[in-house]
């Protein structure tokens, strides 16, 4: 095909846009929906999976070892060289001790007639992968001097649990809301090309070929994609943006479920708006040119 052809096959399919508003819009609609609903979804399976990262970092086995201060470096150094250890603080028993004063100040004169330091020391351990928290939790109790260790295994089971719930649930909802979407943009982009077919059925009375009469629509449905992507790319930042500054107005209680990490929408901004255009250019011309196989048969 010569390129003066294609340029003119180009205007010929943006002019039908226009030319064709209505169904143009009907179409537009469509996909800015389809397109919204999918990726207010996405983002909130991302955010969940954020939220859950988050009180996975909060789940620690505890160690508790009552050696001198050698004994106490070498148990460190140890659990920092774990394969399983995200990160390892150690609270001194004197630290414990206080604390516990602190917050029983009744029996104050109590403890402090006491001549030794009962309790201690104490190594908070972050598991990296939470489903080998039991491996963790026995390499831990081989490490000479740890006394004892203490195990969330019925949090950390729960976790697990949520996570891949889920993950399923999510993955579910997002391919019943594609296959709805499909359908739906299918139907759309038949009903354009119905409200059409005298026009196609004059094109190819007159010798055009199948490419020739495809690329126009082709084209119109790229355009109405594009413009329907960059639309619900506008509607879902002011929309996602909405939601983070409510959850902001109470820091305190969803900084409590790990809320203040959540995605921040400039930071995937340009990912979102290339999915979305991609997407619906490809949705909306893909819908168009596979409702066109029949009236093609002239």
């Amino acid at each position: 095909m010569k390129w003066h052809n294609f340029t003119f096959l180009v205007k010929q399919g943006i002019h039908s846009v226009w030319h064709n508003r209505m169904m143009s819009f009907a179409s537009f609609c469509v996909l800015l929906v389809s397109l919204l609903m999918v990726g207010l979804v996405l983002l909130a399976a991302l955010n969940i999976n954020v939220v859950l990262g988050y009180i996975e970092n909060q789940n620690e086995i505890i160690a508790f070892s009552y050696g001198d201060e050698k004994e106490s470096n070498a148990i460190m150094l140890s659990l920092n060289d774990s394969e399983y250890s995200g990160k390892v603080e150690f609270r001194h028993k004197d630290v414990t001790w206080a604390m516990h004063i602190h917050q029983d100040p009744e029996n104050a004169d109590l403890y402090e007639r006491m001549d030794d330091n009962p309790m201690p020391h104490t190594y908070f351990i972050t598991v990296s992968d939470l489903t080998k928290m039991n491996a963790a939790a026995e390499e831990f109790r081989q490490i000479e001097g740890v006394t004892r260790v203490n195990v969330p295994h019925d949090f950390a089971e729960l976790l697990i649990s949520a996570r891949t719930t889920l993950t399923l649930v999510g993955g579910a909802v997002i391919l019943a809301l594609i296959a709805v979407c499909l359908i739906i943009i299918n139907n759309s982009a038949r009903a354009s090309v119905f409200s059409r077919r005298q026009e196609i059925n004059i094109m190819k009375y007159v010798g055009a070929t199948n490419a020739f009469v495809r690329i126009p629509f082709f084209i119109e449905g790229m355009f109405i994609g594009l413009l329907a992507g960059v639309a619900s790319w506008i509607l879902t930042r002011f929309s996602y943006d909405s939601v983070i500054t409510m959850f902001g107005d109470d820091v305190t209680l969803w900084a409590a479920l790990g809320l203040t990490e959540l995605i921040k929408f400039e930071s995937i901004s340009w990912i979102v708006l290339a999915v979305n255009c991609v997407i619906g250019t490809a949705l909306s011309a893909t819908g168009i040119i596979m409702s066109m196989g029949k009236h093609l048969k002239v």
